[in-house]
C-alpha cells in the first residue's frame, strides 16, 4: 500500500512512518521538510497521488482557540480535498478521547478537524488517544527553571508506541464501516494524576525541578481534574504497557 502520513516528523507520526517502511509499504510522510505546506496546499496534489490510505497526525503547539481551530481546520480541508481528488479509500486522524466533553481552546481545534475530514466525503476513521506518557516530560519542560507548574488532571496516560500501532492497524486493514466514520477510542491500563507522573519522570530523570500542581482557569479545570479525558465505559482499546515500564525503557534507551 502507498500510505501517506502527514505531520511524519512529529513524535506519533515519525513512528508511524518509521513502522509502515519497515513492513514494506510505499511511505510518503509529508511536511515542510519534505516540501509539502499542509496550511497552503503546496505539494499535496503530488504527495497523495496513487495513495491509498493517509495517516494524520500533524499538530500545533498552542492552547488559543483561535490558532488551534485555524490550524487543524485548515489542514484537514487541504488533506480532504487532495484525497478526494486523488481517490483516497481511507483517512486515518489521530485526536484526542474527551475533547467533546471540554470546554477547552486546544481541543476545539481537534474537533474542528474531525467535522473536516467528515466533510471531505473520503471515508473516515478517528482515533481517539488518551495522553501520551511524554506528556508529563513535555509539561516540565515547558517553562525554563527550578518550577513546574503541572496541571491536575485524572488520565488514563497511553504509550505514544502503541497509539502509532494501531492508527497503523486502523490503516492497513478493512474499515468497519467502508463507506462512513468510525470512532476507536485507545487508553492505556492504568489510570493516574498528571502531576504524578511528572514528579517521577523528574525523579528519573534527575530533573532538578519542583512540581506544583495547578488548576486551570476556567470551564475546562473541573471536568479535567475528574476524569473526563478518560473514556466513557468499557468499549475501547486498551494499551498494555505501563508507566513504569515505558520510564524503565526511556531510561534505558541512549
Amino acid at each position: 500500500m502507498k500510505i501517506v502520513v502527514a505531520g511524519g516528523t512529529g513524535l506519533v507520526g515519525s513512528q508511524v512512518a518509521a513502522r509502515l517502511r519497515d513492513a514494506g509499504h510505499d511511505v510518503a510522510s509529508i511536511s515542510r521538510r519534505e516540501g509539502v505546506n499542509l496550511l497552503t496546499g503546496d505539494g499535496l496534489d503530488a504527495a497523495l497521488a496513487g495513495a491509498d490510505a493517509v495517516i494524520d497526525c500533524s499538530n500545533v503547539d498552542t492552547l488559543s482557540r483561535s490558532k488551534a481551530v485555524e490550524f487543524f481546520s485548515t489542514v484537514a480541508r487541504n488533506v480532504g480535498a487532495a484525497a478526494s481528488t486523488a481517490s483516497v479509500s481511507r483517512i486515518v486522524v489521530l485526536s484526542i478521547v474527551g475533547i467533546d466533553r471540554i470546554p477547552f481552546g486546544y481541543y476545539e481545534g481537534k474537533l474542528a478537524q474531525e467535522q473536516e475530514y467528515r466533510a471531505s466525503g473520503v471515508p473516515l476513521t478517528i482515533l481517539r488517544a488518551t495522553q501520551f506518557f511524554e506528556f508529563a516530560e513535555t509539561n516540565l519542560a515547558r517553562v525554563p527553571g527550578p518550577f513546574a507548574l503541572i496541571p491536575r488532571m485524572l488520565t488514563q496516560a497511553v504509550a505514544s508506541s502503541e497509539v502509532a500501532g494501531v492508527l497503523i492497524d486502523l490503516a492497513t486493514t478493512p474499515a468497519p464501516k467502508p463507506r462512513g466514520e468510525a470512532i476507536v477510542e485507545l487508553a492505556g491500563p492504568e489510570q493516574h494524576q498528571l502531576v504524578d507522573l511528572a514528579r517521577r519522570v523528574a525523579r528519573a530523570r534527575r530533573m532538578r525541578k519542583l512540581v506544583i500542581p495547578v488548576t486551570l482557569p476556567g470551564a475546562a479545570s473541573r471536568p479535567m481534574a475528574t476524569g473526563a479525558l478518560r473514556p466513557e465505559g468499557d468499549d475501547y482499546l486498551k494499551g498494555t504497557i505501563t508507566f513504569t515500564e515505558w520510564l524503565s525503557n526511556t531510561l534505558q534507551t541512549p
